[in-house]
Parts: C-alpha cells; sequence; structure tokens
C-alpha cells in the first residue's frame, strides 16, 4: 500500500496540518519540524496526489504552451527550456500546435483543463487572443514575440538589430550584392523587424537597395525553397543571402546546388536561429544564434514566479550573436 499523508505525520510525530504546510510551502513551524517532515516523505517514498494538492492550493500544477507549428526544429528548441524548468518547478506542460489557425479552440481546451499558466509563443497576439487569454484570469506570457498594444511580459531577441548585424557580417565579408529571403511579409514579429534591419544595414553601408531582391517565405524549408526559386529567376545577380530563418537558408542551399552553385565558392549564405540541422548540413551553416533553451527556461521561470506569486514579472531582450561556419566567402574587398 502506498504511503499516506497520515503515515508521513506519524513517522515525522507531527500533525497532518503541519505535513500539509510543509508541503505547501506554508509558514507556521520550525526548520527542524520541516526537516524532520522532508526525512519521513523520503524514507516513506511519499507522493503527495496531485488532485489533492489541487484543492488545497487551488492549481493543477499544469501550464499551457501555444506554438503555431509544434513540429519544427525552432519550437522544439523553445520546448525543451520550457519543459525543463516546468519539470524541476513541480508542473506538467500542455502542447497545442495551433497551425495559425486554432489558436482559439486551443485556448478554450486549455480553459477547460484550468491550466496555471499559459506560455503563447510565436505567433501575434490578436486581440481576439488576448481577450479569450484574459478571460481565463491566469497568467501569461510571450516567447519569440511581443505586444506593442498590450503591456505583456515577453521574452525574444532584438530581431531588427540581429537582422542588422547578419547583413552587416556579409557586407564586412566583403559583399555589395546581397539579396534576402524574408520571413511572412505580413508578420509583425520577426517577418517586418528583420527586413527593416536588413534595409537598415543596406543603407547605413552606402549599398543600394532593390526590392527584386527580396523574396518572401514562411520560415520553413519548403518555403525556402520556393522563394530561392524566385530570387535565382528574377532578381539581379548577388553573391550572398541573408535567409532570415534557417530552415530557409538551407531549402535556399538546395536550390542553389541544383542550379550548380557551389557554397560558397558562388553564393554565400547566412542564416537565422542557430537550430541543430545548421550544424548538420554541408557545408555547416554560418548563422545568427538564437538561444532558444534559454528563452524557454525564462518562458517558464516568469510564468511560474507569476502562478505562485502574483508578482508582475519584467520582459527579456536576450542577447544573439553570429556563429561562423563555412558557408560564407570573404571576397576581400570591402573598404
Amino acid at each position: 500500500m502506498l504511503p499516506t499523508i497520515k503515515d508521513v505525520a506519524k513517522k515525522a510525530q507531527v500533525s497532518v496540518a503541519t505535513v500539509s504546510r510543509v508541503l505547501h510551502n506554508l509558514p507556521g513551524y520550525s526548520d527542524i519540524t520541516k526537516q524532520k517532515v522532508l526525512k519521513a516523505i523520503e524514507d516513506l517514498g511519499y507522493q503527495p496526489n496531485a488532485i489533492a494538492r489541487g484543492l488545497i492550493n487551488k492549481r493543477t500544477q499544469t501550464i499551457g504552451v501555444l506554438f503555431p507549428n509544434v513540429s519544427s526544429y525552432f519550437s522544439a528548441g523553445l520546448l525543451h527550456g520550457i519543459e525543463e524548468v516546468a519539470n524541476e518547478r513541480g508542473f506538467s506542460v500542455i502542447v497545442c500546435n495551433t497551425d495559425g489557425k486554432r489558436t482559439i479552440k486551443y485556448l478554450q481546451v486549455l480553459r477547460e483543463k484550468q491550466v496555471d499558466g499559459i506560455v503563447f509563443a510565436s505567433e501575434e497576439l490578436k486581440d481576439e487572443y488576448y481577450q479569450a487569454l484574459t478571460d481565463m484570469r491566469v497568467p501569461f506570457v510571450l516567447v519569440n514575440n511581443q505586444s506593442h498594444k498590450y503591456s505583456i511580459p515577453y521574452i525574444k531577441v532584438d530581431d531588427r538589430q540581429a537582422s542588422y548585424q547578419a547583413t552587416q557580417y556579409l557586407i564586412q565579408k566583403g559583399h555589395r550584392e546581397i539579396a534576402m529571403l524574408a520571413g511572412t511579409q505580413s508578420d509583425p514579429i520577426a517577418g517586418t523587424p528583420r527586413v527593416e534591419g536588413f534595409r537598415q544595414a543596406l543603407s547605413d553601408y552606402g549599398i543600394a537597395f532593390h526590392e527584386s531582391r527580396i523574396a518572401y517565405g514562411d520560415f520553413l524549408l519548403e518555403g525556402g525553397r520556393i522563394a530561392m526559386r524566385r530570387l535565382l529567376d528574377e532578381a539581379a545577380p548577388f553573391s550572398a543571402l541573408f535567409a532570415a530563418g534557417d530552415e530557409m537558408a538551407i531549402g535556399a542551399m538546395g536550390v542553389a546546388l541544383e542550379r550548380g552553385l557551389r557554397i560558397p565558392e558562388d553564393l554565400s549564405i547566412i542564416g537565422y536561429d542557430d537550430l541543430v540541422i545548421a550544424q548538420m548540413v554541408f557545408p555547416p551553416l554560418t548563422t545568427v544564434h538564437q538561444p532558444l533553451t534559454e528563452m524557454g527556461q525564462l518562458a517558464s521561470k516568469k510564468l511560474i514566479t507569476m502562478i505562485e506569486s502574483s508578482d508582475p514579472v519584467s520582459s527579456s531582450i536576450v542577447m544573439h550573436h553570429i556563429v561562423e561556419r563555412n558557408t560564407v566567402k570573404e571576397l576581400n574587398q570591402y573598404k
């Protein structure tokens, strides 16, 4: 028979109420008493019942996570960090794949599951989503996302600055004929800021911007392939390419090779994200590193702080950096 809270109380020679207070980190006992209770729990192998625990603290110890594409390498990196911290803090994670179309449906599901909080990842926070989230009366945080309309804690990199530095890197390697594979054109989260950073870098270095040298994809591999074909067919020749996502960059690399272009001898490419596949392709992809696991960890930490204490938390801009591998050739012509 599994040990009960009464067995713990008997072994520690305290009341059931005291054991309960220790379990839920409530005041009213000495440190000696706490150590006696914890030792009894360890000796007996007692596991508090989750349902009973929820009845006491009014929580289910679950958090919901919404991704527009849960199968992507990007989402996997974030989720690893989210789950790592959640599990350490005694929370379970419910993951929802919205596909950008089922967000309201899954918010309703999470409401019915009575989750304690929500991580809203990589998708624009539309008014209807914000209303549904506030109606749930649980805390929520944004990751790889930011709302300029609502004051919601977020965790992300500075996409505009990271894009600027990726473009600057190509320029400082001697490239002046530079094209871009951008994300979804209407995406204000990562799409627009990365294009703005690209254009600003060209402007600051006196390089003319050509609209034909931008092709829009969807941050996925096949989208990168389609957009790359468009660039090669329609744009003026270019010696370097900045792809606003690693999956698009790898899709572009495949198309370039199909067209007989060698990387980096004929075409230099820099990506964005530093996904695990960036190291697996040949040649390994030079890219902008986003600390995805750290971003997921921060999201969990902030959310659980809000759940357990109701204290406000601040937003975080995390650091990015360029990881040099083997897809950018130095032309030695920049002055």
